[in-house]
């Protein structure tokens, strides 16, 4: 018997889902109207459906593709996987290429024409701060002891607060590779390449990295939806490779239908 493997649907969401396209998909995958709304709102694609085989998922595929969706299936294995990739700290750009380079001074370069897409995203994340003051409270034992001098006594208190922070990324995917080339990250860069374009902020600074990116790589797609307020992904990794990998699929998908 072969092994069990989960295989997701996901569809790119359409512009305008009326009534009856929703009620539709909400035939074809099983789920109620209300939930399919949901499902089909926003612009990042995302999985509507499983089946438990690709023979299974075929149907479903078909039937969204009928609605006209822009549909594919993809074993749970091929999704979810958590490659390693190249964190370039630092980056020269060259007339058709660039160089990038890690903290550990590892290099990799990619020729202008070699890239395919280029995913920017903004990744937030939040963690529990407890922080310790001391105060002076007033003490009732210690003032009838005093014969009634007021007295006072410190105590600490704890409390616990939630910052959050939010940190800008960019992925490039080479033609021939469903895994990302090099990734950059906002907190991670050091931006002395930039010379006098350098800023004070780093959130300026990687913007100016990005344009300078979309300049290197003219006849790369540029991809920026995980960058908008409504698609913040989680600090979960798991959340940002999935949207990636399902955003890199897609674009593939399109390239293939054209060739």
């Amino acid at each position: 018997m072969a092994d069990y493997e989960v295989v997701h649907i996901a569809v790119a969401p359409p512009a305008h889902p009326d009534e009856k396209l929703v009620s539709s998909v909400a035939a074809v995958i099983n789920k109620s109207p209300t939930y399919t709304r949901l499902l089909l709102a926003g612009e990042v694609p995302k999985i509507i459906a499983h089946a438990d085989s690709p023979s299974g998922a075929e149907p479903i595929v078909r039937n969204l593709h009928e609605l006209g969706l822009v549909a594919l299936a993809c074993p749970d294995s091929e999704l979810r996987q958590f490659p390693q990739i190249f964190e370039a700290q630092t980056l020269e750009l060259r007339e058709k290429e660039a160089l990038f380079r890690d903290s550990t001074g590892g290099e990799k370069r990619m020729a202008a024409s070699d890239v395919f897409l280029i995913i920017t995203g903004r990744v937030e994340s939040s963690e529990e701060v407890e922080t310790t003051r001391s105060r002076s409270k007033f003490s009732w034992g210690r003032t009838l002891l005093l014969g009634g001098i007021p007295a006072w006594r410190k105590v600490n208190e704890t409390t616990t607060d939630k910052s959050s922070q939010t940190e800008d990324f960019a992925r490039l995917y080479e033609r021939e590779s469903a895994e990302p080339g090099v990734e950059l990250w906002q907190h991670q860069l050091n931006y002395s390449f930039l010379g006098a374009e350098r800023a004070a902020s780093s959130a300026m600074n990687f913007s100016t990295v990005v344009r300078r990116l979309h300049e290197a790589f003219p006849e790369a797609i540029f991809d920026e939806r995980l960058s908008k307020p409504l698609a913040l992904t989680s600090s979960s990794w798991q959340d940002v490779e999935l949207n990636c990998r399902l955003i890199y699929l897609f674009h593939a998908m399109a390239r293939t239908a054209e060739n």
